[in-house]
């Protein structure tokens, strides 16, 4: 098989079942299921399995901080997105199929600000340590990046899941609509935007001060 068609696979599969897994325990979840964990173990799961494939990322704005960083060719990013948001499109739909009926959306409306906020911070605190652990040379080997990667998500739904999407991934935001868990398509493509641009954030950060 195709090494680059091997890695877009990797990505595609990855990023289906955070999205699978965000929208089963938001729409047909069981009582007793805590989202944010079974979303931070997800993507610690499947970081595991494909990061040694494909970097790991399931997220368009890793991808792009990896970019910044170096760690992915600039030419790789928009096959790189362009499999994890159809992997997500893909999940959502069946999430749809097994849910059933549409949810109600309406009342997830944010404050701007704070949806900014939140997005910003949690989406950059993402991107940040995926690099420093999974792509920096110091830490080459390391066990515990997955742990990292998805403690991060975790972290960042329990703490601004009330003011934000908390999708911290544009290929989240664009699933959550097809999944009509976003009513408002001003309020995806604002955390779209926000999304890249924290990831672009983080990779220059990580160039200033890891300069290997």
């Amino acid at each position: 098989m195709n090494e680059n068609f091997r890695k877009y696979l990797v990505e595609f599969i990855g990023t289906f079942f955070l999205v699978f897994t965000i929208g089963a325990v938001t729409r047909i979840g069981v009582p007793g299921v805590i989202p944010a964990v079974a979303i931070g173990a997800v993507l610690m799961v499947m970081v595991y399995a494909g990061g040694f494939i494909s970097g790991g990322h399931y997220n368009p704005a890793v991808s792009l901080a990896a970019v910044v960083r170096g760690a992915l060719p600039a030419y790789q990013w928009v096959p790189y997105a362009l499999s994890q948001i159809l992997g997500g499109i893909v999940a959502a739909f069946v999430v749809n199929y097994l849910a059933g009926e549409v949810p109600d959306a309406s009342t997830m409306l944010f404050s701007m600000p704070a949806l900014i906020t939140g997005e910003f911070i949690f989406t950059f605190a993402l991107c940040y340590v995926v690099l420093l652990t999974a792509t920096s040379r110091e830490v080459e080997g390391n066990s515990y990046y997955g742990l990292a990667i998805g403690s991060t998500v975790m972290t960042g739904v329990f703490a601004v899941g009330g003011i934000c999407v908390a999708a911290f991934n544009p290929a989240v935001a664009i699933s959550c609509i097809v999944m009509h868990t976003i009513c408002c398509l001003k309020i995806a493509l604002v955390t779209i935007l926000v999304n890249l641009l924290a990831g672009l954030a983080a990779g220059v950060t990580y160039k200033a001060v890891n300069c290997r």
